[in-house]
């Protein structure tokens, strides 16, 4: 069986420089009937150990690491005994949500994850967060943006961490030149494609988005 992806929306908040905020989270499972792995265990373990209906939990993968999207994460790795994985760019905002649990593993550009079949390309895209990093699936046509790029542009860069120019630079050169009909599976709210992103990149610099 080939690898699907199921997708739940876990609600909780988000925390960074003095202010928290409600917030929506996308979390993503890819796998098949036998193993997964789950891309930024936000908000609420129980549910997504509930989503994974039985399955193998190959890895926990952090997309960055703002709490809103790491906050369920040691309590899932605990429940199904599997190892977290971060770029270690980020962790210095880990240590801020999590100070006494360190990741499991590290993710590297180029790096290379296996589930059901299907390989997964790590491509490290810093600028939300030094760390954060978007996996390409082209087996399914599929990015895993985080919160990099979104409909209707990059993810927000005006708090602590984060940089607009690097973040321009990221999706630039790594995502724009992915396939056009490559669907963009975001962090937060609805998805995008690849073609409907790329002709507004001129835009998004003019405006500092």
């Amino acid at each position: 069986m080939s690898a699907r992806i199921d997708h739940l929306v876990t609600s909780g908040t988000f925390s960074l420089d003095g202010g928290t905020w409600d917030v929506d989270n996308n979390v993503w499972i890819v796998g098949d009937d036998e193993e997964a792995i789950v891309i930024d265990a936000a908000h609420d373990a129980a549910a997504i150990e509930t989503a994974l209906a039985g399955r193998t939990l190959r890895a926990i993968v952090c997309t960055h690491a703002h709490d809103d999207h790491i906050d369920a994460a040691p309590a899932l790795a605990a429940a199904t005994g599997t190892p977290i994985l971060l770029h270690p760019d980020d962790l210095p905002l880990w240590k801020l949500t999590h100070p006494d649990r360190a990741p499991d593993g590290e993710l590297a550009d180029g790096q290379r994850i296996t589930v059901a079949g299907t390989e997964l390309t790590v491509l490290h895209t810093p600028g939300h967060a030094p760390g954060a990093i978007c996996l390409y699936a082209p087996d399914l046509a599929t990015v895993f943006t985080g919160d990099t790029l979104f409909a209707g542009g990059p993810g927000a860069t005006g708090r602590s961490f984060s940089h607009f120019p690097t973040i321009v630079d990221s999706i630039r050169g790594k995502l724009l030149t992915l396939p056009p009909a490559t669907e963009v599976r975001t962090g937060h709210g609805d998805g995008t494609t690849i073609a409907a992103e790329a002709p507004h990149l001129d835009e998004w610099i003019q405006r500092g988005h």
